[in-house]
C-alpha cells in the first residue's frame, strides 16, 4: 500500500483534493498509444486499466497518442483534445502527460542524412507545445525511449541514433525545467540498465518497447515522485519489469 504524502501534489493548483478523481489526458506519439504492446496496449492503457480498478481513486485517463507525431502535430491539436475532454458536469481536465519528440530527431535517407526535424526548428516548436499546454492545465513529460541502433534503418528510411536523440531529448528537458514541469529522463534511465536489458524490452524493429517494455516502462512512471500519489495501490503484476 502506497501512502500518499502533500509533496505528491505540489504540482496541482488549490484547491485540489487527491482523493478526488481526476481527468487525465496523455498525448504523444506511438508511446502514448502503445505500438508493439498486443497484450497490455502500452502503458497508458494499462495504466488507466489500473486506475478502473475499485481499489483507486478512479481517475479518467484518455489515450490521444497518434504514432508518428512529432511536436508540431501534437501542439497543432493540443487545445481542442484537451477542451474535448472534460467530464462530471464538464470539467475540464486537470492534468497533461506530455510523451512526444523522437520522431522530429532521426536522419532521413542515411545516417548522416538531415534531421527530419531541424533541431532549431524543433526547439521552436517544442517552446510553443509547452506554453500551450502550462497555460491550460498542470503538465507532466514522460521522456523517449533510446532506440537499438542496430536496427536502424527504421522502414528503410529513419536513422535513428543515441547521438541525436540526447540532443533533442536534452532540450526538452531543458525546455521542462524552465517551466517547472516534471520531466522523467527514460532515455537515461535505460541507458544506465545496458545493451542487453534494453534489447529485451525493444519490439524487433528497435524503435517501440515491446510487452515487457512497456510493464517496464509503466513501472517507472508509476515509481516516479510526481505520478506515484496518483494511485493509492499498485497490484504486484504490474510491479515486475
Amino acid at each position: 500500500m502506497r501512502t500518499l504524502s502533500p509533496q505528491s501534489f505540489s504540482h496541482f493548483p488549490k484547491p485540489y483534493h487527491p482523493h478526488l478523481p481526476m481527468r487525465i489526458v496523455a498525448l504523444g506519439d506511438s508511446l502514448i498509444y502503445g505500438f508493439g504492446d498486443p497484450v497490455g496496449g502500452g502503458w497508458v492503457e494499462r495504466l488507466r486499466r489500473l486506475w478502473m480498478s475499485p481499489n483507486h481513486p478512479g481517475h479518467a485517463l484518455y489515450n490521444l497518442g497518434v504514432r508518428g507525431n512529432g511536436v508540431a502535430q501534437v501542439s497543432q491539436r493540443l487545445e481542442k483534445e484537451w477542451s474535448h475532454r472534460g467530464e462530471f458536469r464538464n470539467r475540464q481536465p486537470e492534468l497533461m502527460i506530455l510523451s512526444v519528440g523522437v520522431n522530429d530527431s532521426p536522419r532521413l535517407g542515411r545516417a548522416n542524412g538531415r534531421p527530419f526535424t531541424e533541431f532549431e526548428h524543433f526547439h521552436t516548436q517544442l517552446n510553443h507545445l509547452l506554453d500551450q499546454a502550462v497555460n491550460l492545465c498542470p503538465v507532466f513529460f514522460v521522456g523517449m525511449v533510446p532506440v537499438d541502433e542496430s536496427k536502424m534503418p527504421f522502414l528503410d528510411c529513419f536513422y535513428y541514433n543515441h547521438a541525436d536523440q540526447y540532443r533533442y531529448k536534452q532540450a526538452t528537458q531543458l525546455a521542462c525545467e524552465q517551466r517547472q514541469i516534471p520531466y522523467l529522463d527514460i532515455f537515461d534511465l535505460w541507458l544506465k540498465r545496458g545493451e542487453h536489458w534494453r534489447r529485451l524490452h525493444l519490439s524487433a524493429d528497435g524503435l517501440h518497447p515491446n510487452i515487457r517494455g512497456y510493464q517496464a516502462l509503466l513501472h517507472d512512471i508509476l515509481n516516479w515522485e510526481p505520478m506515484s500519489g496518483l494511485h493509492t495501490y499498485l497490484p504486484s503484476w504490474e510491479t515486475s519489469a
